[in-house]
């Protein structure tokens, strides 16, 4: 067990900021995305001894903390929810690239989350290959939906 605990501290180290990227986009709340990452966790020890290594295990990281927001998002919109507002933004980016970078993420959070998440692992310079055995489509369904994503993306407004 002490091994196992290791190697899962191990794993965690490696990947922190993927499993962290990949929170913060599906939710604008700190305390969310804190929340994301910690089941993410949950998911990941919890699912080490199934994993079989017919994938790099890079791959069945994103695919895992993939899976647990995509998860969380559906419970989330099925419930009405009253967000609280605080006077101070977390996340506020403030210059031009701010705003931009701002922009983007909010045009992305308006998109469903298979969408969000082929979006975010092509913004992570993925290749078609990878974001393919990650989300478990083909390659070539990975093209055609981030053409999709991107022409839906050029039509939204702020």
């Amino acid at each position: 067990m002490q091994q196992d605990e290791q190697f899962f501290t191990d794993l965690v180290k490696q990947h922190k900021s993927t499993i962290y990227s990949v929170c913060y986009m599906f939710s604008t709340d700190k305390d969310e995305v804190e929340d994301l990452f910690q089941e993410s966790l949950i998911n990941l020890w919890r699912g080490l001894p199934q994993f079989e290594g017919r994938s790099q295990m890079s791959t069945w990281v994103w695919r895992v903390t993939l899976n647990t927001c995509i998860s969380a998002d559906r419970k989330k919109r099925r419930s009405a929810t009253v967000p609280l507002t605080m006077d101070i933004d977390l996340f506020d980016q403030t210059g031009e690239q701010g705003a931009q970078a701002q922009m983007l993420r909010d045009r992305i959070q308006r998109l469903q989350p298979f969408d969000r998440a082929i979006v975010l692992l092509w913004l992570e310079s993925m290749s078609y290959d990878e974001i393919a055995a990650i989300v478990g489509i083909t390659p070539k369904n990975v093209g055609v939906r981030l053409y999709r994503i991107k022409e839906q993306l050029k039509q939204m407004n702020n």
